[in-house]
Parts: C-alpha cells; structure tokens; sequence
C-alpha cells in the first residue's frame, strides 16, 4: 500500500519508521534541509538505547500529489488550514483516505471539508522524541486508536493492524468523539502541568504535591467535559503517566524549543466548552494563560 505522512515532527519519523516495513512509505516534510538530511541519512530510529538506520523515501510537503492510498497528517493543530487548504488544490478528488493524529480537538470543524472515501481520527498513546531532522526516539510504547469520522470502512487501518500486532499497535474505536475526549483529558492534564512545572511526565504521580494539582486539574476538566466514568478515565490517565513517566511531554517540548504549542486546540478548547455551559474554570485558566504566556 502506498501511505503518505506529512509531517517531519517526532510522530512523522515514528510512524514512518514502523509504517516503512510493509508499505511503500513517502514521508512529506516542509523544510528542504530536513528533506535533504533525511535523504543522505536516512532515519536514524531509537529505542531502548539500541539504533537502526534505513533509507525512507522523503520529500517536500509542495510535491504532494494524492497519488497515495492513505495520506497521514501528523503536523500540528495550527499548520492544519493552509495544509489543507495546499491539499484540496493539488487533488480536488482524492480516492484515498485521510488519518488525522492532532491532539485536542479544535481540528475537528476543519474536517467537514475534506474530501476523501474515509476520514479517519486518530488518538496516539506512544512516546516519542525528536532528536534531529531525522533522528527520533520511542521513548514508551502505547496504542495508537482509530475512529472513522467520515466514511463507512476502516478496512485500511485494519489491514496495517493486522501486521502490527504487537510492536506498534492498532485498535479501533467505534466513537470518535468518546475517543478525542479521553485523549483530551490526557493532554489537557499531563501537557500543561509537565510544561508549566517543567518536569517529566512520571512526576506528576511521584510528586505529592503535583499529584495534587494532577488530580484537581482532571476533576475540572472532566467535569466541564461530562466525563461519564470519571474512575475509569482518571486510572486511564495515570497508566499513561507511568508508561511515559520518563517523557518530557510534546507542550514541554515544544516550549524548550522555542515552538508554538497546541495550547489552543487542548485548553482553549476546554474553556470554550465551559464558557457555553456558564461553568467558571480557574485551573484551566490559569495553565492557559501560562502557557500563552511561555510562547509570548
């Protein structure tokens, strides 16, 4: 099968390494220095402190064409509009399908207008560290959660889970809504504490005193967004702490790099909700508005 990703970020060349070794994998990213070290390099994949590097086929984001069978977008939130925008005018009438993998859920409005057979959302629990152009780290293994947000068939995604079983796995979900909240949970509580505290993910359970802020935080949030099994989701949320407890979480990333964050897409999200349902958010508020500040 022939799969598009577009994106060069840590979820780009995680999954372009796994998605490479049984499809014809192109990896389409924006910058023609990361294209050109990608290239002469290769991919430089870690895990477990043990490296592999093989050639990817790569190339700029300007020469997508659509020629593939499943086009996977792994950029930011915020790089979504002109994206799209650049996709639907080099191939109007896409036969393929789409897989959406942003945190948060303020991408959603944008999806109305994509055309394609199946759109497809997705929800990723892995770990992942961007070293250089073309080095990335799985820093924790998780599940990556599939949902059809328009079309009838998850028979694509369902075929790369067959091969996957076990190293790098798929599953499906049947409500892409019920499965983008309790994604947004996660990284409505685990990115903005870890960025603002500037610790790994792991010590917002070992530390009592930020264990404390964890756990209010979760109750606000879940309490804007209805959470019905609150018990369920909050247990769901501390397995990904300890299995990424050595993470540095993307937002945290992001902000020691220098880079805009998805603060918008995650909180901004969360406070619109409460704001239509006359719900007063302190909490949600104050890590908005110091992560807001952070990027200033």
């Amino acid at each position: 099968m022939k799969i598009a990703i577009i994106g060069g970020g840590s979820l780009g060349l995680l999954f372009a390494h796994y998605l490479n070794e049984y499809h014809h994998v192109c990896l389409y990213v924006r910058s023609e220095e990361q294209e050109h070290c990608l290239s002469s390099e290769g991919l430089i994949f870690e895990k477990n402190e043990q490296k592999i590097v093989h050639s990817i086929n790569t190339a700029t984001f300007s020469s997508w064409e659509g020629n593939e069978d499943l086009t996977i977008l792994a950029v930011k939130q915020y790089h979504l509009p002109d994206i799209l925008q650049r996709m639907a005018e080099a191939a109007p009438c896409y036969k393929g399908s789409f897989l959406f993998l942003q945190n948060g859920m303020g991408h959603i409005k944008l999806l109305d207008s994509v055309k394609a057979n199946n759109v497809y959302v997705g929800s990723v629990e892995h770990g992942a560290r961007k070293e250089s152009l073309n080095h990335v780290i799985h820093t924790g293994s998780g599940l990556t959660r599939i949902a059809i947000y328009k079309g009838h068939s998850l028979n694509i995604m369902k075929k790369i889970a067959n091969q996957f079983a076990e190293r790098f796995p798929f599953t499906a979900e049947k409500d892409y809504e019920s499965m983008l909240v309790n994604k947004l949970v996660v990284n409505s509580v685990i990115n903005p504490l870890t960025a603002v505290l500037n610790v790994r993910n792991g010590e917002l359970l070992d530390n009592p005193y930020y264990n404390k802020l964890f756990k209010q935080m979760f109750n606000e949030i879940s309490s804007i967004l209805y959470m019905e099994n609150q018990d369920e989701t909050l247990t769901h949320l501390e397995n990904v702490c300890r299995k990424t407890a050595a993470n540095r979480s993307s937002m945290l990333q992001d902000l020691d790099g220098n880079r805009l964050t998805e603060v918008d897409a995650i909180l901004g999200y969360v406070l619109d909700k409460a704001d239509d349902i006359g719900v007063h958010a302190p909490l949600t508020e104050f890590f908005y508005h110091s992560i807001k500040g952070k990027e200033y």
